[in-house]
């Protein structure tokens, strides 16, 4: 696994949130090691991305 941080995410912030909730399913609540670098590199991802502009 990469520990690499992309700065310029090609996925949207939904895209990278829908991924981040997987994987905290998936983990039954308890993330182990690997998971949280898993969850570390996401979080990163997420805040790198493009926000949804919110309407008026």
């Amino acid at each position: 696994m990469s520990t690499t941080v992309e700065t310029c995410s090609e996925r949207s912030a939904d895209e990278v949130n829908e991924e981040i909730r997987a994987l905290w399913f998936r983990s039954g609540g308890t993330l182990s090691g690997e998971q949280r670098e898993e969850y570390q590199r996401l979080v990163l991802e997420w805040a790198a991305a493009p926000q949804p502009v919110e309407a008026a």
